[in-house]
């Protein structure tokens, strides 16, 4: 038998009656403490209240499970996690082996730090998007200013949970939130799609949970500026607020700066591609204009021009009917159009200016 058992967010005190008494039934007890923190305070209470000694094992033992499932198949056999043991896949995945070996498993669920998180905020849980992780290196941050994104878009907050590493030999890793804005910002300043800057608004929780708790809200260059202290962080980019919301934030968080709609600015890509190229083509166009003028045997060129001109039109009318792809398409048949004109006549319109 292999029983999941959660602490919740606040570490061995979190464990339920039912929780302790299956765990002083079991012959083995894991502790994993790489999916989230679960500290050496966590683990000397926890073998004081089952009055035996638990064993810690590392990310490689769990994900390997062949010991883990082989003792369960013959004992009661228990893994041990902060929060719920369902919401890391890591867990999810032993327990499917597990079933596809006839070993028969159960789950004692226990609150969620996501939950938990998204609560203590103020902000409503149904208004939250796609989560993600930031990671220390730098390709981590384009997914989630990508997720960023995407979730503004659609109004939504996003949650982003920060990296956390726990080696026996050495201090447990938070990736602090002053690492987390620097990383977004220096995205930024590659991709210029004018979703985070210094006036960004966000709520950061540490150690939700735990007795030293704290929850801060304000602009990015704000909370910047602030020592969060240990881990661990989780960082929220609120999208569309409803004014409950707002209240919330301002009552129930530490609030350096008015409550923000982060989502009032945003726009598409295939929204920004338009809005810029679209001038740019109008002018490339009576640039060519001129040059076929000149040009008495270049007059078969007006109808390819006016054609270009349709189709900046039909752009700009699908960008306002929200048909975006329609819209890049259009400008792209556009463009297509001057380059092909471009290289019959040897210039480039779209270096002329007037």
């Amino acid at each position: 038998m292999l029983w999941f058992v959660g602490t919740g967010i606040s570490g061995y005190r979190g464990l339920s009656f039912d929780a302790v008494d299956t765990l002083k039934k079991c012959d083995l007890v894991y502790v994993e403490r790489f999916t989230s923190a679960l500290s050496d305070n966590d683990l000397h209470g926890l073998n004081s209240i089952l009055g035996r000694e638990v064993r810690s094992v590392q990310r490689w033992f769990v994900e390997d499970g062949r010991e883990i499932l082989e003792a369960a198949k013959t004992k009661q056999v228990a893994l041990v996690t902060y929060g719920d043991p369902l919401i890391a896949t890591t867990h999810s995945e032993l327990r499917s082996r597990a079933a596809r070996n006839s070993i028969k498993t159960a789950v004692l669920h226990a609150a969620s730090g996501l939950t938990s998180i998204m609560g203590e905020s103020g902000l409503h849980v149904y208004k939250f998007g796609r989560m993600v992780t930031m990671m220390s290196e730098p390709q981590s941050a384009v997914s989630v200013y990508d997720t960023i994104l995407e979730n503004l878009l659609a109004g939504s907050h996003t949650l982003i949970l920060t990296e956390y590493s726990h080696d026996e030999s050495k201090e447990p890793f938070f990736l602090d939130p002053a690492s987390l804005f620097k990383m977004l910002l220096d995205v930024e300043h590659d991709q210029k799609h004018q979703i985070f800057s210094d006036n960004t608004f966000a709520v950061v929780a540490s150690r939700v949970g735990m007795e030293d708790q704290r929850v801060t809200s304000g602009k990015v260059g704000s909370l910047a500026k602030i020592d969060f202290g240990i881990g661990p962080h989780s960082v929220i980019v609120t999208g569309s607020l409803h004014f409950t919301e707002a209240e919330a934030i301002a009552a129930l968080t530490v609030n350096i700066d008015g409550p923000a709609d982060n989502s009032q600015t945003v726009k598409r890509i295939s929204v920004q591609m338009v809005e810029r190229y679209a001038p740019k083509a109008k002018q490339a166009v009576q640039q060519m204009r001129e040059v076929v003028r000149q040009d008495a045997g270049s007059k078969g060129m007006y109808e390819v021009l006016d054609n270009a001109e349709y189709y900046i039109a039909d752009a700009e009318r699908f960008l306002r009917q929200a048909k975006f792809e329609l819209a890049v398409l259009s400008i792209g048949y556009a463009e297509g159009l001057v380059d092909a004109l471009r290289f019959q006549k040897g210039i480039n319109p779209w270096e002329i200016r007037g």
